[in-house]
């Protein structure tokens, strides 16, 4: 990550081959305006320190974090696993964070930044669940200057207990003061607050936790989390470790779950989806699915910096091969 900072590197990122503007896939959502709708998922950069890299290979937004209020170490090493064969991550970071203030003074050494941020919301291990509100808050005082959204991040397996803040009504609580504090934040202006589903919860809990997150205030889910679960798995090396599993392999878990969630909110709310898209195919399923915006992370470790190029490019010969005017038409027509 170190390398991303340097001049040097991003210059060279930024002379590779980029797609052309297309209009057709412009969007509006969140109250922002997105040139098109590939970003960086959480997990990548999380102490925001390449917002210029990510700008340079073409991504519409970035999501930076996990970050906590206070730094942490996260859990010991090793604790990331490639699944080559499987094109697969399983990873058990367990939000190792330089903390509120690194993080925003790495983003504040990139003003004016290069591309549309997002931040990442998360609570500290020792933080009880009873007081973890405190510490999205906290987190959220810090670096809402930099933010043009804020994702809560109750999903994470790899945090013991974080997932229990996904049930309806512990989260609604604290959608509720997330989103309070966030309009208290921002005279100038209105800064989104989604939150991010595991894909492992119940169907009829997954639901009730998403009224809860719309009746709270959020204006995006974001679908999916890092699944538990190891279907889908070929090779055997490194499949036993225990973390989140992301990657090819949680691809069809993650349209699955879109596809629910879009027929549960339909338009009413922006859907990011995230898992497993690798490819210009992958993507314009899940935006069939539901997906306005979408996310990439494991992708760009096995595909590489061209990832996004590639993906971008295909969505418009995409969107020309079946007739539609813009990507907007295109979101949810699978399952309306």
């Amino acid at each position: 990550m170190s390398a991303l900072r340097r001049p040097m590197v991003v210059r060279a990122l930024a002379a590779l081959p980029h797609p052309q503007q297309d209009p057709r896939l412009s969007l509006n959502l969140l109250g922002l305006s997105f040139d098109h709708p590939v970003g960086l998922a959480a997990g990548l950069d999380k102490h925001g320190a390449a917002a210029p890299a990510w700008a340079a290979l073409g991504f519409a937004f970035a999501e930076m974090g996990t970050v906590t209020p206070r730094p942490q170490p996260g859990n010991p090493r090793p604790r990331l696993f490639r699944l080559q064969h499987d094109h697969a991550i399983i990873n058990r970071f367990g939000f190792n964070s330089v903390g509120g203030p690194g993080v925003a003074a790495n983003l504040a050494a990139s003003l004016p930044l290069p591309i549309r941020v997002g931040v990442n919301l998360g609570k500290n291990k020792t933080t009880p669940n009873e007081q973890a509100a405190d510490d999205y808050l906290r987190a959220l005082e810090v670096l809402h200057p930099y933010a043009d959204y804020v994702v809560i991040n109750v999903s994470s397996p790899n945090t013991a207990g974080l997932r229990d803040l996904q049930e309806s009504r512990a989260l609604r609580a604290l959608v509720e003061q997330v989103v309070r504090r966030a309009g208290e934040l921002t005279t100038r202006k209105t800064i989104a607050v989604l939150v991010k589903f595991s894909p492992d919860a119940e169907a009829g809990d997954l639901l009730s936790s998403v009224d809860a997150a719309l009746e709270g205030g959020v204006k995006g889910l974001v679908a999916t989390n890092t699944t538990v679960g190891r279907s889908g798995l070929t090779s055997s090396t490194h499949a036993a470790e225990a973390g989140g599993l992301s990657g090819r392999p949680l691809r069809a878990l993650a349209n699955d779950v879109c596809r629910a969630l879009y027929r549960h909110v339909g338009s009413t709310v922006p859907i990011v989806g995230v898992g497993g898209i690798f490819s210009a195919a992958d993507a314009y399923e899940r935006v069939r699915a539901g997906a306005s915006l979408l996310q990439l992370y494991t992708a760009l470790i096995y595909e590489g910096p061209g990832v996004v190029t590639r993906i971008v490019q295909g969505l418009s010969r995409r969107l020309a091969a079946d007739g539609f005017s813009h990507l907007s038409e295109v979101v949810g027509i699978d399952v309306r």
